[in-house]
């Protein structure tokens, strides 16, 4: 059985190798862009009630991320993971498990698209609570499968009747629903290289003003884009969910529409993508 396996990976690192050298070079298109989530529908959760003016409460969230979440010089949005007490991690606890029992099919679509936020990264917070101190996020291997990396498949929760991960949230339900690029800015993965998870819950009322700003802010900094001598580095975002930004040019007018007038210009001025990253470095307030 030893044997089989080893040669079954050896035959998958071949293909991959073949794979990667029939890709180009340059520009946004890249090897990694295969293995990113696809946006695929859940269709069970499409229900929704659009004459709801029922409201979600995500007070408890916005409390913790008043206390532990904090801004630093270089606009990196770190969570003090270290310093969360025991009650706060139990009521962290008790709003996720608020979240679960709600039937939030009644909702409307404005108060699920902030409950599905929220929930995310609430989650993302609390998984990486259980394991800290991580240098990564993605040193947290809970997922199922040989090759699985960080917490994202593992089934955390039950709503509705149904167990989800923290993939189904977001490439399951909220990137199919909504089809708004812009939830790659509103759901935080625990890293310097993610957009800044926000220093306040999303709601029904303040979610298209939180994603504005959260858009603007990461295109402004040097994680969502930087401009070399060769051409314009971008965040991998651009790069693992291509389907959701569009080809290169897409993505240099989607990043100049957010960019600050200077940035902008610079942008249009010299609009080739030769290379992209990303920091996967915890966003722990202690390493600051």
């Amino acid at each position: 059985m030893i044997l089989s396996g080893l040669t079954l990976s050896a035959r998958v690192m071949r293909l991959l190798v073949i794979m990667a050298a029939t890709l180009p070079l340059a520009g946004i298109s890249s090897f990694e862009a295969l293995f990113a989530p696809k946006a695929e529908l859940w269709p069970r959760w499409q229900v929704h009630d659009a004459s709801s003016t029922a409201q979600i409460d995500h007070a408890a969230w916005s409390s913790l991320l008043e206390r532990y979440l904090k801004s630093s010089d270089n606009g990196v949005n770190r969570f003090d993971y270290a310093r969360v007490s025991d009650e706060d991690q139990a009521a962290l606890q008790v709003y996720i498990d608020s979240l679960t029992m709600l039937p939030i099919d009644s909702y409307n679509r404005s108060e699920q698209l902030a409950y599905w936020i929220n929930l995310y990264n609430a989650l993302t917070v609390q998984v990486v609570l259980t394991h800290y101190p991580v240098e990564s996020i993605r040193d947290i291997d809970i997922s199922p499968g040989w090759f699985s990396d960080g917490p994202w498949d593992k089934s955390l929760i039950v709503v509705a009747e149904e167990e989800l991960s923290l993939n189904d949230i977001e490439h399951r339900i909220l990137r199919p629903i909504w089809r708004d690029p812009r939830i790659h800015y509103a759901v935080n993965c625990a890293s310097i290289g993610c957009p800044n998870l926000q220093p306040t819950a999303f709601t029904g009322s303040n979610a298209e003003e939180l994603l504005e700003k959260a858009a603007r802010e990461y295109v402004n900094s040097s994680r969502g884009v930087r401009i070399s001598d060769n051409g314009l580095i971008v965040s991998s975002i651009y790069v693992w969910f291509q389907e959701d930004f569009g080809d290169d040019a897409a993505v240099v007018t989607h990043l100049a529409h957010y960019a600050e007038p200077r940035l902008a210009a610079m942008l249009l001025a010299n609009p080739t993508i030769t290379d992209h990253d990303y920091n996967w470095r915890l966003n722990d307030a202690s390493n600051y």
